[in-house]
């Protein structure tokens, strides 16, 4: 795409969903974290139900370090994979505590050395905690980047490079979420809803299959 084309396709994307931001429910930096880690596999929605409760009574990094993981297992197993998600959360707790004075890390390069956390975990702390610039790749983030042309590969790092390429730096935070907010609503993966799509035109998804499959 032009720079132009890229413009435009932000500005459509801002139009059609004007709400693109992180819906995980947080108070600190470090809640947000542990909310990042128990959405993998698992919905926003699930995971606010969860944390809801979770969150009066843990919020803190020594909280979480000194939790029972039998007792956060309990807590998380409606979202998922809660045998891992669990390990990972109190070892992360854990390095927080020893290593960074129970403070969370700003900075990518940190963050992702925390147990438990990659980087697309990472790049949503820094973007959404921190306010920093970084583009997270999600399911979401890879299927509509595909779809749009903006990447060419299934490989979460390299879609990652292909957009910080694509996309103006000081978009990056805001066009991460506009993606994942349009593969959620809109640019599903079974069943997209590619009549009511604002950048069809720039879709190639469409241009390959033809608008009978959407």
């Amino acid at each position: 795409m032009t720079n132009q084309e890229v413009n435009e396709l932000i500005d459509l994307l801002r139009l059609e969903h004007p709400n693109a931001v992180c819906e995980l429910n947080f108070n600190t930096t470090f809640e947000l974290l542990v909310a990042v880690i128990l959405s993998a596999q698992c919905t926003d929605k699930r995971v606010n139900v969860v944390t809801e409760q979770l969150f009066k009574e843990y919020d803190t990094p020594e909280q979480f370090a000194s939790m029972d993981i039998k007792e956060l297992e309990k807590r998380i197993y409606s979202c998922g994979f809660y045998h891992n998600k669990a390990k990972n959360i109190i070892s992360c707790a854990r390095d927080i505590v020893d290593r960074f004075g129970g403070v969370v890390p700003s900075q990518i390069d940190q963050l992702v050395t925390l147990a438990g956390v990659g980087r697309k975990t990472a790049n949503v702390v820094y973007a959404v905690g921190f306010g920093g610039q970084a583009i997270a790749v999600d399911t979401h983030v890879l299927r509509v980047s595909n779809r749009l042309g903006l990447a060419h590969s299934t490989n979460p790092l390299a879609v990652e490079q292909s957009l910080m390429k694509a996309i103006p730096q000081e978009h990056w935070s805001e066009f991460h979420h506009l993606l994942i907010h349009h593969g959620r609503y809109t640019c599903s993966s079974q069943r997209p809803k590619c009549e009511e799509c604002s950048v069809k035109k720039y879709c190639k998804y469409i241009k390959e299959k033809g608008d009978s499959l959407c």
